[in-house]
């Protein structure tokens, strides 16, 4: 069983579900008006982490993320980009997610966003001023009344931090977000202003639109009730915007909110704080010009201690790439062993937990508060242990099993021998041809991955999606006379005509066609004058196809 540091009683908790079936949890998410940057997603690997680990224990949960989508800093930057607000932050969740999916993030259950849920938040301010907890102001504007409501500050322990709620009373903030140490009266529904522009909605106050504290109050409520399992997010958000979460959920629902809350601590970067005029609030972009991939990004952020600040630095990316070639070396060796590809998927392995053997202290660091790092070292030194040329195959495979759910516990997607991830360009084009794919669309699937290939890259296509392989020599156009013995495919729509010891074959476009001998396979485009090569893989023994 998991156990875990609970913010508000600063005791570790066991982590169980308050109905016996399903854990409930809320996730506060991304506010999208930009990219989000690594400071953020070292919370959302390790919410991600916190969850899998839950359910490849045995505990099904239901994951609830939010998305802001009309707060200050949303209204803001749309009017400045002059597009509206739907689609400004449209634009940015579709990048969120992108990134999410990069990391290996599991989605959640259900992310509601605070546009969709305008009446859900009008009617919690409408009954919180009924009762007293909530006042209106001259502008129309609603304020949460926080002397009435005499617990406020029990979940940031507020009263080690000497300041006096009496001192409040004629205090108001109307900013979304305020100083951490400013205790005032906190806006609930924010009457219209000219900057607003045409971001408004009716209300019994007037137009205008929700404080950033309410969505999450009010989504709560309608997804998890009254009381639901656990709350978590960063620790920036414990106070104002968890406390005030606290105050206005209890006073206008009753009940007891979140069982247990947990928070992840900040990170660092090169030992100081993240800001843009140093130029190091990094995000998946930016590092992936430097070089880095999103499978050594999320290394990092899973493998520091949630509870202590991580300090990241470009040098321990380069450390992540190192451990996961390693990682990778002995899965390989497991595989030769157990003469076998095959490992239980993520849904098996949460269906029937396996025997562990050498990777059971792993998995018991895990279960005490999401030690990752030290997790980490048991893995690494399970491998050291790991006698594998003495392991039958049956044997073998047990032990590639056991490896394999402790990496799907933190999420980590291995590389394969000699692999190269493919750059954030060609997995964008890979996601659009996915898609396209879906949607049945055969001529647009066709041209992105003729694009691809252009490139340098070949794609190929798994039941959870497509990725990209890259050619030997790829990373871009390849000469039509750079390899004399190459055989010609021909590309027709949703087949490839393949010439084969002087033979013309036919086989589906998705297929993979492995040649005895391992000769090299060039891609041709038949309409294009000079002929150009659009793809190139080579598979023998002794030159592996690269691949992510």
């Amino acid at each position: 069983m998991l156990h875990l540091y609970d913010t508000r009683t600063r005791t570790a908790q066991d982590i169980s579900p308050m109905d016996g079936k399903t854990l409930r949890f809320y996730c506060c998410g991304p506010t999208v008006y930009g990219p989000a940057h690594i400071g953020n997603f070292r919370t959302f690997v390790m919410q991600d982490v916190f969850r899998r680990v839950l359910e490849l224990g045995g505990v099904p949960t239901t994951h609830i993320r939010n998305l802001t989508d009309v707060d200050d800093k949303t209204i803001r930057d749309s009017q400045k980009a002059g597009v509206s607000l739907a689609e400004f932050t449209a634009g940015w969740a579709d990048l969120f997610h992108r990134d999410c999916a990069a990391l290996n993030c599991l989605p959640p259950h259900a992310e509601p966003s605070a546009v969709g849920h305008i009446p859900e938040q009008i009617r919690m301010v409408q009954t919180l001023v009924e009762k007293g907890h909530a006042y209106v102001s001259e502008d129309g504007s609603v304020y949460f009344r926080i002397s009435s409501f005499p617990e406020y500050g029990r979940l940031s322990h507020l009263d080690e931090r000497e300041l006096d709620l009496g001192k409040t009373a004629n205090t108001r903030s109307n900013a979304d977000e305020y100083e951490k140490d400013s205790v005032a009266d906190f806006v609930l529904w924010k009457s219209r202003r000219p900057e607003d522009g045409n971001n408004f909605w009716p209300s019994p106050w007037g137009k205008g639109r929700p404080g950033w504290h309410l969505e999450c109050s009010a989504m709560i409520h309608k997804y998890f009730g009254n009381d639901f399992d656990l709350h978590s997010g960063g620790v920036d958000l414990v106070f104002p915007h968890h406390e005030n979460e606290v105050a206005q959920s209890r006073c206008a629902c009753g009940g007891g909110f979140a069982r247990l809350w947990f928070h992840i601590t900040h990170l660092l970067v090169d030992g100081g704080k993240m800001s843009k005029s140093l130029g190091n609030m990094y995000t998946l972009a930016d590092l992936d010009k430097l070089g880095h991939r999103p499978s050594a990004v999320r290394y990092v952020l899973a493998g520091g201690y949630y509870r202590r600040p991580l300090n990241f630095t470009l040098s321990s990316l380069e450390d992540a790439k190192a451990a996961l070639n390693r990682l990778s070396k002995f899965d390989m060796q497991l595989r030769n062993a157990s003469g076998t590809d095959s490992v239980p998927s993520y849904e098996e392995f949460c269906a029937a937990f396996p025997e562990l053997g050498i990777f059971q202290p792993a998995w018991d660091s895990l279960n005490d508060d999401l030690n990752t790092p030290e997790a980490l070292g048991h893995v690494f030194s399970a491998i050291r242990k790991a006698d594998i040329p003495s392991l039958s195959p049956e044997e073998a495979a047990r032990l590639r099993n056991a490896f394999h759910f402790i990496l799907a516990a933190f999420g980590i997607i291995l590389p394969e021998e000699g692999q190269e991830e493919a750059p954030e360009e060609i997995r964008t084009l890979a996601d659009q041809r996915w898609q396209a794919k879906q949607n049945r669309d055969w001529t647009e699937a066709d041209r992105l991955r003729a694009e691809v290939a252009a490139l340098g890259w070949v794609i190929k296509d798994r039941k959870d999606g497509a990725f990209a392989k890259v050619a030997p020599g790829g990373g871009g156009p390849l000469s039509p006379h750079r390899h004399a013995h190459a055989h010609l495919f021909i590309v027709t729509r949703g087949t490839v005509s393949v010439m084969l010891d002087g033979e013309e074959r036919t086989v589906h476009e998705y297929e993979s066609q492995l040649v005895p001998g391992g000769v090299l396979h060039a891609v041709w485009n038949r309409n294009t004058e000079p002929a150009e090569i659009l793809g190139l893989t080579l598979e023998t023994p002794s030159s592996p196809t690269s691949s992510i």
